[in-house]
């Protein structure tokens, strides 16, 4: 039997160090498998010196690892470049968080230690600021800290819903099913997201392009026809939409800065509005009941309520907790307000279908699959499957949308461009008219 030196995660993540008598290096790694541990190295040890010998090399090795992480604490704690960084990123992208849970959750499934699995993906991560938040996470996990409690430290990219899920997984013993879970909700939050973008995007696209078409024929065409149309009809009266198109141009022309000033202002007085609590309230209510996007908006409203209340309560978060954090993820504040109310009669021992149905906000068949799934003691599933409804109601939606706004924007620049033509070309009818009538009385 020979003594080998190994080093070994264990089934909490906790990095290991020991001597291993063993027949052979691919016995003593069979060994520590065995016992439930995962091997990082397993080497012969050293001759003549024994157990004392073995601890040397360890401390040297300690030592040696040892250095290199001081070195980095003191780098760490010291500014670069001795300046202050401004416009420094601090958040992480949706696409990017949802592919670290899952990649995390498949390492996890397949049996890698926690710890281990972080080690792996912040050596591969590309983006700079969730690779320092997982080396930040590993070194909380590693000081004997949970991973719920390392996520905590960095709200602004692990939001509750996210923690309080890793929570109920640890807790549970199924932190990889909760994983798996979370990167499955990430994928169609993003999904659903990326169809109401979509179909937000195309008129704001087609209402930007027209805008500048019309300052640029405000600003630069029209006035070369103005200075045309005096040179040819001289103070003779023009049609009055030709006036109104010419006033607007020299306006713009004359008043330029305070053009963009308003412009500015109302950029800021929107972005003011729109930041308040009241202002925020009153939006929401609007973005309800809006025509063409009000459907869509409610139906995207119910279908994240309906998916983040489920994948919390499936995941074993408490239902009072599990509702309070929906509030939070809501996105619209009717919605919210209105989870604030069934929280509260849940709380007082209510059925949860009577206040989803008081507060006026859910569509009747959603209320009623809630009520069967509160009947049948399936609510979680229940609501995923609404949830799956909606994005379907919310699929179709979109593509109505766009079959009937790209008819209505082709319109809209049609008119935008044609007014302006007509009113420049009005003028120059008049002026063939006038100019033929001479020639038709001579003959």
């Amino acid at each position: 039997m020979a003594k080998f030196d190994y080093v070994a995660f264990d089934a909490s993540g906790q990095e290991t160090r020991g001597v291993l008598d063993a027949a052979s290096q691919n016995d003593a790694v069979a060994a520590l498998r065995k016992s439930g541990f995962s091997p990082l190295s397993v080497t012969a040890a050293g001759r003549g010196g024994g157990g004392g010998v073995a601890t040397a090399e360890k401390a040297s090795k300690s030592a040696e690892k040892a250095a290199p992480a001081e070195k980095a604490a003191k780098a760490k704690a010291k500014p670069k470049g001795g300046g202050i960084k401004f416009f420094e990123k601090t958040k992480v992208d949706g696409k990017v968080l949802m592919i670290f849970t899952r990649q995390l959750a498949t390492l996890i499934d397949a049996g890698l230690p926690l710890l281990r699995g972080l080690d792996v993906l912040g050596k591969q991560e590309k983006d700079p600021v969730l690779k320092k938040i997982i080396a930040s996470i590993a070194e909380g996990v590693q000081g004997g800290g949970t991973f719920s409690e390392a996520l905590a430290q960095h709200p602004k990219v692990f939001n509750r819903l996210y923690i309080n899920m890793v929570k109920a997984g640890e807790l549970g013993g199924v932190l990889e099913v909760v994983l798996n879970r979370l990167a499955e909700f990430q994928e169609k939050a993003q999904k659903l997201k990326n169809k109401v973008v979509s179909a937000m995007t195309y008129p704001v696209i087609v209402l930007g392009i027209a805008m500048i078409i019309l300052v640029f024929l405000l600003a630069f065409i029209v006035p070369k026809f103005e200075q045309i149309f005096k040179d040819l009809l001289g103070n003779k009266p023009l049609p009055d939409l030709t006036r109104i198109i010419m006033g607007l141009s020299g306006n713009i022309v004359a008043n330029w800065y305070i053009v963009v000033s308003a412009v500015i202002a109302i950029a800021v007085a929107w972005k003011t509005f729109s930041s308040s609590a009241k202002g925020r309230i009153i939006m929401d209510q609007m973005a309800l009941k809006l025509p063409l996007f009000g459907d869509l908006t409610s139906k995207s409203s119910i279908s994240r309520f309906s998916r983040t209340l489920g994948t919390l309560v499936t995941s074993g978060v408490p239902i009072l907790q599990a509702l309070l954090i929906t509030r939070e993820t809501a996105g619209n504040s009717v919605v919210a307000d209105a989870v604030t109310k069934v929280h509260d009669a849940v709380k007082e021992g209510e059925s949860i279908v009577t206040p989803m149905e008081a507060c006026g906000v859910f569509p009747p068949m959603v209320i009623s699959m809630v009520d069967v799934g509160e009947e049948t003691g399936q609510l979680p599933d229940m609501l995923l499957k609404v949830a799956d409804v909606f994005d379907d109601e919310v699929d179709n939606t979109v593509d109505a949308l766009t079959s009937l706004l790209e008819p209505l924007m082709i319109v809209f620049l049609a008119v935008i461009v044609g007014t302006i033509v007509i009113a420049l070309f009005l003028p120059m009818v008049d002026l063939l008219k006038n100019m033929s009538a001479p020639g038709g009385a001579g003959g």
